[in-house]
């Protein structure tokens, strides 16, 4: 009896101590939201109002806003592109819309719009794995014909924005996209080029909550 004690004491001074565990990835991001160090400038009454808005609607305000908070002039103005393009009017839908952000992104590996806007595709389409495949490669998707035909013109805007040529806005006519969204396609493809190459060069940071968003 003594022997087995001593022999089930040796095992257990064999073990090998467990794996302490490994810290979130996201860490830090609610933080240090960009690798830059930008004093934020006082709300202007209509951001506080529209931060506000994020809160109630959200339930947090998205790093991206505050980002531009060094500035209200660049805040306001990327709040109003942003929204124009995004939430107004339009012969796209909000999720193709969102589809086109995160192809773009994809294509740019920008890692905050991915993270941001693939949890929009996710709720938006109630499709959890259509959110994967637009951060991954959107070619792999079953996509209707109209929707790939967006995002092909969307990837060679981004690509090689100078071989696009009539036959590429004929394909999209052909899909039934009149030319005020051949337009808002262009313009929304566009504007996430350039954020998306803010976000890399400032190593902007994506609110964690996203991770977890629309599984």
């Amino acid at each position: 009896m003594a022997k087995q004690s001593s022999k089930a004491g040796q095992a257990k001074a064999k073990a090998k101590p467990k794996a302490k565990p490994r810290p979130s990835a996201a860490a830090g991001d609610d933080t240090k939201i960009t690798a830059l160090m930008l004093e934020p400038e006082p709300l202007s009454p209509d951001m506080a109002a529209y931060f506000a808005k994020c809160e109630e609607k959200l339930g947090f305000v998205p790093n991206v806003l505050k980002a531009y908070g060094f500035d209200m002039a660049k805040l306001s103005a990327f709040v109003a592109m942003y929204n124009d393009l995004m939430l107004a009017p339009s012969g796209l839908s909000k999720l193709e819309r969102e589809m086109i952000a995160v192809a773009v992104s994809s294509h740019n590996r920008c890692y905050y719009c991915l993270v941001a806007h693939g949890a929009a595709v996710r709720q938006l389409s109630g499709d959890p794995v259509l959110g994967e495949l637009m951060a991954m490669n959107f070619r792999a998707a079953r996509l209707s014909k109209r929707e790939r035909a967006m995002l092909d013109f969307a990837a060679k805007l981004t690509a090689e924005s100078w071989r696009v040529e009539e036959d590429d806005r004929a394909a999209l006519r052909h899909a039934g996209f009149s030319d005020r969204d051949i337009w808002d396609i262009a313009a929304i493809a566009g504007f996430f080029n350039m954020t998306n190459r803010v976000a890399s060069a400032t190593d902007m940071r994506p609110n964690s909550v996203y991770h977890g968003q629309n599984r």
